[in-house]
């Protein structure tokens, strides 16, 4: 009997193995430049799918890994069964209480629509497609971070399926071991179908993109790091060196705020000052809304990007971003952090010393993404002084590895949990913390 077979006797949702038509699309991760040559893929049904699909991999020595939509894929899949819990769809959300419950397979983008019209938010990301559970295992760097700090400090409860096929519902009190490594540390631990989580007030919000010829990069840059030398929590700010195809190199200051538009107005002043804007979007916004501040694409696509964090935003880190153009990358970006996750969490991704991120993205081109690469290890390179070589692991390439996100403590006690919850190696996350 093929696996396909096999695994169709086991579970009630869609089985799909390397000889049935649809199977090469339904292994894609999300980013089309990472291939993932799995055994078969398994759209579960329904938890009761996937508790079942975990006891059968434990008795036949498979091994499973999970993507509800492939955000995050690593590569690191081969031989493994991909399980998809798209069809984990629900969403509930009580106002009253600030509470949101939500399947493995909701996007951020439903949770704020529900959320929104109650004065109330998750603590999302930019885009609205991305599911909230891997998200949130990965720690979640939201926009109102700064505020609030990982999405995963706002978790209450998870419903899981652990390694022996057993659904449980994971809270601090039931089981605070596994509680803590599933706020941050990763996929390695069980497998979550749904996940509850507090919500935050939002009556209002204000943000947008601000958009300058790459002329004014340099004078953008200098009114970025005045606007977050003095920024409050409820402010985030990202600056962007941006290169369209066919387009003319542009540089962008992205913002969420959540507040009236006035007082961000007061905020933002310096950017007002400079000349030559090309284009605004601010304005207040629903919370459903937050992922047209960046209107990062919805559909997939390759990409290669690297994530650094930096201790200082100085005139040498400045020369070395402004000391060439971004080519042949499409983004150069920095990302305010400081604020509520440079303070204890109580997860495993722990606090954030560094204030901001760097993050660069370029799409391989016919050279496969060398100049890419290149480029992207070019700048890390130029800014060693002012990086640490920690990442946060919802930053994470392919390539690297859960020990560059985790600090040496909290690594080994997430090793310990792997080892003692998941000896016989069923669960196999996008980034191994045994890897």
């Amino acid at each position: 009997m093929n696996i396909g077979d096999e695994l169709r006797g086991v579970v009630r949702g869609r089985v799909l193995a390397a000889d049935d038509d649809g199977f090469e699309v339904a292994r894609r991760p999300w980013n089309l430049a990472v291939d993932q040559p799995v055994r078969a893929v398994v759209e579960a049904a329904d938890a009761d799918d996937v508790a079942a699909l975990v006891r059968h991999a434990r008795l036949a020595g498979l091994t499973v890994a999970t993507q509800p939509s492939g955000h995050g894929a690593s590569g690191n899949a081969g031989e493994v069964i991909l399980l998809r819990t798209a069809r984990l769809d629900e969403l509930e959300v009580r106002p009253d209480e600030r509470i949101a419950r939500a399947g493995a397979g909701v996007a951020w983008g439903r949770v704020l629509a529900a959320a929104g019209p109650h004065g109330l938010t998750g603590l999302a990301g930019s885009s609205p497609v991305v599911t909230v559970t891997g998200y949130t295992l990965g720690g979640g760097l939201s926009w109102f971070g700064r505020r609030h700090g990982w999405a995963s400090g706002s978790v209450r409860a998870f419903d899981i399926v652990d390694a022996d096929g057993a659904r449980s519902r994971v809270t601090s009190g039931s089981d605070p071991d596994l509680f803590w490594a599933l706020r941050g540390g990763g996929g390695d631990f069980a497998i979550v179908t749904a996940v509850e989580f507090a919500l935050h007030p939002a009556p209002s919000l204000y943000g947008g993109r601000m958009l300058w010829p790459a002329e004014r990069a340099a004078a953008v840059l200098d009114a970025y790091r005045e606007v977050t030398e003095g920024a409050p929590d409820e402010l985030t700010a990202w600056y962007e060196l941006l290169r369209y195809p066919g387009a003319a190199p542009l540089v962008a200051v992205d913002c969420a705020f959540l507040g009236d538009g006035g007082g961000a107005a007061a905020l933002l002043r310096p950017l007002d000052r400079i000349s030559g804007r090309i284009s605004d979007s601010r304005a207040v916004l629903p919370v459903a809304e937050l992922g047209t501040i960046t209107a990062e694409p919805t559909e997939p696509g390759p990409g290669l990007s690297r994530a650094e964090l930096l201790t200082e935003l100085t005139d040498e880190v400045a020369a070395a971003l402004l000391e060439r153009p971004v080519d042949p990358l499409l983004t150069v970006q920095l990302r305010h952090l400081g604020g509520a996750l440079a303070r204890p969490s109580g997860t495993p991704a722990g606090h954030l010393d560094e204030p901001f991120a760097l993050y660069m993205f370029g799409v391989p081109g016919e050279d496969g993404g060398t100049s890419v690469r290149a480029r992207e290890r070019e700048l890390a390179d130029a800014l060693v002084p002012y990086t640490t070589g920690r990442k946060p692991f919802t930053l994470l390439a392919p390539g690297e590895r859960a020990a560059n996100a985790f600090a040496p403590g909290v690594l080994a006690r997430l090793r310990e949990l792997k080892r003692a919850r998941d000896p016989r190696g069923v669960f196999r996350s996008n980034f191994p913390v045994l890897g």
